[in-house]
């Protein structure tokens, strides 16, 4: 991914801390906590935030970009794991229900940023984005492997499906009691995604 911010030095231990402050206090509180409040939690004073960044909407692109491997590396299968493309995918909305269970679940910080803002082009949408679209390229990929119809369809429909479940369990201040893995069952299913990956051509030999 492009850096937020040409002027932040990677890896600098302060930079980390205001990351790291920013990343909980957004998804926490929203988009709208000052400068003031986010560099007190930080432990960093305000001129020590804007020597590393020009803004804090820089800040708060430069902390989505960061947290979103962890993000992904959470919902996505492990490396190694060789079971067919419809478990894998479903491996992510068992994640997905597994998150909405928390007390401090506010659902995806990437779709809360995004509708926050209302600004598809604010350097944090634009981050948002790229992480939401390496879901869905995920999702295509398996969708591929597993012998889907059609395999851009099926992943726009499953991140819409992750997307919707996340809200819904905001909205409704509870879990979602099995209803996004019901609902990507049922897509993969419809799309003939049967739970084993399509033979590739045999080899001679």
């Amino acid at each position: 991914m492009t850096q937020a911010t040409p002027t932040a030095t990677a890896g600098s231990p302060t930079r980390d801390r205001l990351l790291d402050a920013a990343a909980e206090l957004f998804y926490r509180e929203g988009v709208g906590v000052g400068v003031e409040a986010l560099c007190r939690v930080a432990g960093v004073s305000k001129r020590s935030m804007y020597q590393l960044f020009d803004s804090k909407d820089d800040v708060l692109a430069a902390s989505l970009e960061r947290s979103a491997p962890a993000y992904l590396a959470f919902l996505l299968p492990p490396d190694g794991d060789d079971r067919a493309p419809r478990d894998r995918v479903l491996h992510v909305f068992e994640r997905l229900e597994e998150m909405a269970v928390r007390p401090d679940y506010r659902g995806c910080p990437f779709v809360a940023v995004s509708a926050e803002l209302k600004t598809p082009d604010h350097p944090a949408s634009l981050v948002a984005r790229r992480c939401k679209d390496e879901l869905t390229a995920f999702f295509r990929r398996e969708a591929e492997r597993g012998g889907a119809g059609d395999p851009e369809l099926l992943a726009r429909q499953l991140t819409v499906a992750f997307d919707g479940s996340g809200v819904r369990a905001v909205m409704q201040g509870r879990g979602l009691d099995g209803l996004a893995l019901a609902t990507a069952t049922a897509l993969l299913t419809g799309a003939g995604m049967d739970g084993a990956a399509r033979p590739g051509p045999e080899t001679s030999g």
